[in-house]
């Protein structure tokens, strides 16, 4: 074989390898570009020691709007007002009920089973898709205040979402609501930081603290 033709051998050799390279670097880079999708299940049922965590219906209006959507208790550290009738909580249940089998859609209502009815809500307020990540708010009405229940529901929830495939979930509450940090503390989550003014409330601009949990927290 002439050295002409050792040549083209030589470069045909090399660019077979280099194409197989490529090939694998980018197979390499779509697994890693491309994560395993998120299950987007919904509000499913989920069932703990004293809790049923459910799909609010219209006729939960009555028990909601007593139990917590009502009282400015409740909301003083949350975004909205509270609930003028019952037939105002009817209204925003009817537009919950009705996004419910979208699969992007986790809102839960809190049901004691001792009581049958709900005591609070917990829901999915902001995700996304491409990092996996979900942000969770909750409220309880002020008569089941420190009793664990709060902690045992975000608790569950938490589990059920890292099944869905989140890879992160956080939270955060007003520094003049430390309560809501130590459920979230008492859930494994780990305090991140506080960001000034980033909030606002019914109580007016206020800062922010961050707790976070990622799913290799929970192995």
């Amino acid at each position: 074989m002439n050295q002409f033709v050792r040549t083209l051998a030589w470069i045909a050799a090399g660019a077979a390898a280099g194409f197989a390279y490529a090939r694998l670097a980018k197979k390499k880079q779509d697994s890693i570009s491309a994560p395993q999708a998120l299950r987007h299940s919904g509000t499913r049922t989920i069932e703990t020691d004293r809790l049923i965590l459910r799909r609010f219906t219209v006729e939960d209006a009555p028990a909601m709007y007593s139990n917590w959507a009502s009282d400015p208790e409740v909301t003083r550290f949350l975004t909205w007002q509270p609930h003028v009738s019952p037939e105002a909580t009817a209204e925003l249940l009817r537009d919950w009920c009705g996004r419910y089998e979208n699969g992007y859609f986790y809102q839960w209502a809190i049901e004691l089973k001792e009581l049958g009815e709900p005591i609070g809500t917990i829901s999915v307020v902001e995700q996304n898709d491409d990092l996996k990540k979900a942000h969770i708010g909750y409220c309880i009405g002020k008569l089941w205040w420190n009793q664990g229940i709060m902690t045992e529901a975000l608790s569950a929830v938490i589990d059920f979402l890292f099944s869905e495939g989140y890879q992160r979930l956080d939270s955060r509450h007003d520094p003049n609501n430390p309560h809501s940090g130590k459920v979230m503390e008492k859930c494994g989550m780990t305090y991140e930081g506080t960001l000034r003014n980033y909030d606002w409330n019914n109580q007016g601009y206020c800062d922010a603290c961050f707790y976070s949990i990622l799913s290799s927290d929970r192995k």
